[in-house]
C-alpha cells in the first residue's frame, strides 16, 4: 500500500525502508520562515530514520470553537507557503479542505488534500476532491466505526479516484473527551488502503467551558506505540517550537525538539514486529 502512495506523489522518499509513513508539521501555517524551518528539521530526522514524510499544514482553520480565534494567514498566501515547502524541501504536502470550491484551489500547491473527521460524509467534498486526481485522506469522524468509513472510500474510488488514506482519530467520549478504539485500525485496513492514526488530535478534549480546545500531550507517545504496534501504516503528528505559543491546537501538540527521540522510539516498536527469518524453531516445543 505505501508502494502505490509513492508512486504518486513527489519527493516521497524512503518507501523501501519498512517504516512507517509520518504526516506531520504545525496546526496551521502561520508564515513562510516557521514552515520551512519546521519541514526542513522533520525531513532531517526522518531521512536519517528512513520514514517516508508528508508535510502537514492547514492552510486555513475552518472549525473553531470561538469567532475571534485564529483561522490563518490568508488562502493563497498559506497555499504558497505550503508549495514553497514541497519545492525547497523537496516533500509532499498535506492541507485540509472544507468545502467544494475549495478542492481544485488547493490541488494546485499540495499533494494530498485531507478531509476533516466532522466532513467525512460530505459527498459533494469527498467527490471535489476525488476528481482533482490528488491522494486524499479522509479523518474518520469522531461519531463513526472504521467499518462505517467503507462507504467514504467508495465515493472517493467511484469518482474515479483509487488513491485514498483513511485517519483515525479517536470516537467521542461523553461531551469533552475523546477515546481511540484500536479497532478500528485493522477494520479500516479491510478496504485496501493505507491506514494512519492522528495521535495528537486524538487526545484533544474539546467542548471546553473557555471555548478552547484542550488536549492530553504526554499521552503522545502511548498512544503513537500502540498505534504501530496494531499495524498502523503512518502516523499524523502535529509538532510546533513551541506549542504554548502556536496560534492553534497548542494544547495537544508535540514540541518540535521531543519529536526524534519518539520517531526513535517508534521505529523500534515497527522493527521489533516484523517477521523473522532463519530462526531455528526445532526444540521449542520440546
Amino acid at each position: 500500500m505505501l508502494q502505490a502512495l509513492a508512486n504518486t506523489l513527489p519527493h516521497f522518499r524512503n518507501t523501501n525502508s519498512g517504516q512507517f509513513f509520518l504526516m506531520a508539521g504545525p496546526c496551521v501555517i502561520e508564515g513562510e520562515d516557521m514552515a520551512l524551518r519546521i519541514a526542513e528539521r522533520i525531513k532531517h530526522m526522518t531521512d536519517k530514520l528512513q520514514i517516508p514524510y508528508i508535510f502537514k499544514g492547514s492552510y486555513r482553520k475552518a472549525n473553531r470553537s470561538r469567532l475571534d480565534s485564529f483561522t490563518g494567514i490568508g488562502d493563497e498566501t498559506a497555499l504558497r507557503i505550503l508549495q514553497k515547502v514541497g519545492r525547497e524541501i523537496g516533500v509532499p504536502t498535506v492541507t485540509d479542505i472544507h468545502e467544494s470550491d475549495e478542492a481544485a484551489l488547493a490541488a494546485e500547491y499540495v499533494d494530498v488534500l485531507q478531509i476533516p473527521a466532522f466532513l467525512c460524509r460530505q459527498t459533494d467534498l469527498l467527490i471535489a476532491a476525488a476528481q482533482t486526481g490528488k491522494v486524499v485522506n479522509i479523518k474518520k469522524g469522531q461519531f463513526l466505526s472504521g467499518e462505517a468509513m467503507k462507504w467514504a472510500v467508495d465515493k472517493v474510488r467511484q469518482a474515479g479516484n483509487p488513491h485514498v488514506i483513511l485517519t483515525e482519530r479517536g470516537n467521542s467520549f461523553g461531551y469533552s473527551d475523546l477515546v481511540v478504539d484500536f479497532r478500528n485500525l485493522p477494520a479500516m485496513r479491510e478496504f485496501d488502503v493505507p491506514v494512519v492514526m492522528d495521535v495528537t488530535h486524538s487526545l484533544q478534549r474539546p467542548n471546553q467551558s473557555s471555548g478552547v480546545t484542550g488536549g492530553q500531550p504526554a499521552l503522545i507517545e502511548t498512544i503513537a506505540k500502540a498505534a504501530i504496534a496494531v499495524g498502523a501504516d503512518g502516523l499524523f503528528i502535529e509538532t510546533h517550537p513551541t506549542p504554548a505559543t502556536a496560534l492553534s491546537d497548542g494544547a495537544n501538540m508535540l514540541p518540535l525538539d521531543q519529536l526524534e527521540a519518539l520517531l526513535v522510539k517508534l521505529t523500534r516498536v515497527r522493527d521489533a514486529l516484523r517477521p523473522t527469518s532463519g530462526i531455528d524453531t526445532q526444540g521449542l516445543n520440546a
